[in-house]
């Protein structure tokens, strides 16, 4: 209970961080909701021109984009530490980490707030309120697919960045593959064919932010429910196996303790 505390009060001071240079917070989330908001456009001129892809409607894109949106906000704008792991660690600031009564991995994902990506955070929402055909169910589905895939999200970054303990560097890997699973996320899952569509449900599991949360919100199912909940509850299991199996061979990072 104690750790739970400490980690929500950690929570709310990285926040009250993020806010306390207002012009600077509303500046970087409205560029960010401008930007998605472009986005958005160019894919709905391009439905009203083209009608469907490979069967997606114009209002599936859109409710992939609102829960892309989400996930992004919640696991790169309220954890944004988690992509950026390996280079906390290249820098040293995980000994301090290791000093504390509380578990490093969840101290270090709620330790900072990208004032950005919460502009994503607001957007997602909006997003799915005006243009994804809200009702109680469906809203409630959203919500679900948002925290699994922002669990897959965070988990995916956190197992490269775990690398870095290990093989050495600052994060590369995390960076490349936040990349090719954001791309990836951000077009319908049926584009997709052959060993990429199956390396979305496997090796960069993109299919779990956004492809398979949209088919649960369309057409409900428990078999759907089920795979998207054991795949995010096994992959924030492997991340911590992960970690702890970099804590184990990890050197500190502190330029003091450099031969």
């Amino acid at each position: 209970m104690t750790d739970v505390r400490v980690l929500l009060g950690t929570m709310r001071t990285a926040v009250v961080e993020a806010w306390s240079n207002r012009r600077s917070f509303w500046v970087q989330a409205s560029a960010m909701i401008l930007n998605d908001a472009a986005w958005v456009a160019f894919w709905a001129l391009f439905f009203h021109k083209i009608g469907q892809v490979r069967g997606w409607r114009s209002d599936q894109v859109m409710l992939m984009f609102a829960i892309l949106a989400t996930v992004t906000g919640i696991s790169m704008g309220l954890l944004s530490n988690a992509r950026k792991l390996g280079q906390l660690v290249a820098d040293g600031q995980l000994d301090t980490v290791l000093t504390l009564p509380v578990d490093p991995l969840a101290y270090l994902l709620v330790r900072r707030v990208d004032t950005a990506l919460l502009g994503d955070l607001a957007f997602g929402p909006l997003l799915f309120a005006v243009a994804a055909h809200p009702t109680p169910q469906r809203t409630a589905l959203y919500v679900l697919g948002a925290l699994t895939g922002s669990a897959v999200f965070v988990s995916f970054v956190v197992m490269l960045g775990s690398v870095t303990m290990v093989a050495g560097g600052r994060g590369e890997q995390a960076d490349l593959g936040f990349q090719a699973l954001l791309i990836l996320a951000s077009y319908p899952l049926d584009v997709f064919g052959g060993l990429t569509k199956l390396m979305m449900f496997t090796v960069i599991p993109a299919a779990f932010l956004t492809g398979v949360p949209v088919h649960l919100v369309d057409h409900f199912s428990w078999a759907t429910l089920a795979a998207m909940l054991g795949v995010a509850v096994g992959s924030m299991l492997l991340a911590g196996v992960v970690f702890r199996a970099g804590l184990r061979r990890y050197r500190s990072g502190a330029l003091w303790t450099r031969a």
